[in-house]
């Protein structure tokens, strides 16, 4: 089944270069993007993708870190793409993420971890809705896409 799933390279990724590196390594496990833009999370729209964890006493470090620089806001889609994704970007904390992933490879703290994943089906859907009209969302098939993902 073909989902969907919000990425969003991060300030420090941004800031560092690895913008490429994070769409190259999700087109190469086979998922499709569907929708990029780089944008400025102003401190509303932060509080509203944070919403979760408003109160708690990262709260604020995180609205100031995600407003710091822009970002690359990217839906991608694909089978099982929120665990695809979550995979690909590795522990939340780099020094417990594996080589291989985005944040074994290049994180370098837990608060600065590159890039976001939404991390269930449900995320998935509000995130993307924070992030993109439905029309700036393109669904579409690679012609040799049954090799990739059987669909």
């Amino acid at each position: 089944m073909t989902e969907r799933t919000l990425v969003l390279a991060k300030p420090d990724a941004v800031a560092r270069g690895l913008t490429g590196e994070i769409i190259k390594r999700l087109e190469t496990r086979g998922l499709r993007l569907a929708a990029l833009k780089m944008i400025w999370i102003d401190e509303e729209l932060a509080t509203r993708h944070y919403s979760a964890h408003v109160g708690k006493p990262f709260f604020e470090g995180l609205v100031q870190y995600i407003t710091s620089l822009p970002v690359v806001a990217m839906v991608w889609e694909g089978p099982s793409a929120v665990s695809v994704m979550r995979t690909t970007m590795g522990a939340t904390n780099p020094a417990q993420a594996q080589p291989g992933t985005i944040r074994g490879d290049f994180g370098m703290d837990i608060s600065n971890n590159l890039v976001h994943g939404s991390d269930s089906l449900e995320s998935a859907e509000k995130e993307i809705e924070l992030f993109f009209r439905e029309e700036e969302i393109f669904s579409w098939k690679r012609p040799h896409e049954t090799y990739i993902s059987g669909e």
